[in-house]
């Protein structure tokens, strides 16, 4: 299926339009429409305005709160638990992200519980946040059981992203963001939604076998085996237990019950480099690391080597030039 490509600006003003008239209020409209379209940009189509009309379905139904109140509650110099009332988790997160990122840069650390939330999208665009302020950004959440462990027929944890950014000074920030299953199962949404295939190691069917048809996925793998596995037992430990949110399989199914509170916990933390070394030297050690890495000899079929989160940069800089694409079927709902 061939993608449409609709400027920015354009593509705000639909996802903006669409969440508007399900009630949420406009501010968080859109920052919503901010966070959805980074991911786009970035290629990450699985975390993009493909999601709108799950959000307008919770929001109609009950699902999610459209005019949150958030509480902060400031638990010491360094941490906060942020209740977001049901609100969109993609506002919900940024401004906890806000939160953490002035912590840090008073006490050098800053870390921010997060509570009764909802689906917040690409963790990508909060340790961006954090980076862009010359921070390092770490941002864990856990999601519906939907991954079966390492030696599990059925799954228990979540695809339980996590994600780092790093500042740097003339290169882009370095900017890890993965979920600890193989994929994220916004992309075998984002395949039904294209009509292709996909690898026989994203995900296996009802019988626990390998599939590559995404409309016969019941479960997704952890990438790695047990490294995925126990990365992602982390990831709850971090954003379910420790904020005193449900975990594995009591957290509420994003598909489905959606006149339900998801109740999601999230997990931020910002470092401050200048609090163990000099700031300059670290903007430019990590500058140094990255054009290092760049000069590294490619292996064959490769042009170069790449930093996390660079290819994704590379994609964004295209769409800034020639609009976001977009698949046809998403774009008609937004348009219409």
């Amino acid at each position: 299926m061939t993608d449409i490509k609709v400027s920015q600006e354009k593509l705000k003003e639909l996802v903006v339009n669409k969440l508007t008239d399900a009630s949420l209020v406009r501010e968080h409209a859109e920052i919503v429409a901010d966070v959805l379209i980074h991911a786009d940009m970035r290629g990450v189509s699985s975390h993009g305005v493909l999601r709108t009309e799950h959000y307008v379905k919770r929001l109609n139904e009950g699902g999610m709160n459209p005019n949150p109140e958030f509480k902060v509650t400031e638990t010491g110099p360094c941490s906060a638990i942020f209740d977001g009332d049901d609100g969109m988790g993609h506002v919900v997160t940024k401004e906890a992200m806000d939160i953490s990122i002035e912590m840090a840069k008073k006490n050098g650390i800053g870390m921010v519980g997060i509570t009764n939330s909802s689906h917040c999208g690409a963790l990508s665009y909060f340790v961006q946040q954090a980076a862009e302020h010359n921070l390092v950004g770490m941002a864990l959440t856990h999601t519906d059981s939907i991954v079966v462990p390492f030696g599990g027929a059925k799954p228990y944890y979540g695809t339980n992203p996590i994600a780092y950014g790093f500042p740097a000074r003339k290169n882009k920030p370095v900017i890890l963001d993965m979920a600890t299953s193989n994929v994220a199962f916004g992309k075998v949404l984002h395949a039904r939604e294209a009509g292709g295939e996909i690898p026989s190691d994203w995900g296996v069917d009802e019988k626990g076998q390998p599939t590559t048809n995404p409309h016969d996925v019941s479960s997704l793998l952890p990438f790695a085996g047990p490294k995925g596995y126990g990365l992602g037992m982390v990831v709850d430990i971090m954003s379910g237990i420790m904020t005193g949110s449900s975990f594995g399989p009591n957290i509420a199914k994003m598909y489905g019950d959606y006149d339900k509170k998801r109740k999601l916990g999230h997990f931020i933390f910002t470092i401050n480099p200048a609090m163990f070394t000099n700031i300059d030297d670290f903007l430019d050690s990590m500058d140094q690391m990255i054009d290092e890495i760049h000069q590294v000899e490619p292996a064959e079929g490769f042009d170069k080597v790449l930093v996390p989160g660079e290819p994704e940069q590379l994609k964004e800089e295209v769409a800034l030039t020639e609009g976001v694409p977009v698949t046809k079927s998403v774009y008609e709902y937004l348009a219409n």
